[in-house]
């Protein structure tokens, strides 16, 4: 049996960048690819976006099940055409084949924690 891989420990300042968020390029947001600083083989992503007002992740269709929890603010999050309010300490479950997005709403920026699994090898 093989073993696992050594523990990683990422620290998220050493994977921050300021970018325009994906699916759209909607206002700007901070980034943090906390997941590409762990070695591969890996089964799953993981990240954290901040929002900035104005800000979202334009809707676009997903090939695998994925989880935005947040941390802090307000946004509508939206998937095949329902849209639903979440704040802080709130997680939408979205599957495989919906239509999905967030946005960010009010003064303060939308501070999320993104996961889902990694794209297979083609």
């Amino acid at each position: 049996m093989q073993e696992a891989p050594p523990m990683v420990v990422i620290d998220e300042r050493d994977t921050v960048r300021e970018e325009a968020p994906p699916h759209g390029a909607i206002g700007m947001s901070t980034a943090y690819r906390i997941s590409d600083a762990a070695p591969q083989p890996r089964t799953m992503e993981f990240r954290k976006r901040v929002l900035h007002p104005g800000a979202a992740i334009g809707v676009h269709p997903i090939a695998h099940d994925e989880v935005y929890y947040v941390l802090s603010g307000q946004g509508e999050v939206t998937s095949d055409g329902i849209s639903k309010p979440l704040r802080a300490g709130m997680a939408a479950y979205l599957y495989n084949k919906a239509k999905v997005g967030i946005r960010q709403l009010g003064k303060q920026p939308l501070v999320l924690i993104i996961t889902y699994p990694v794209a297979p090898k083609s």
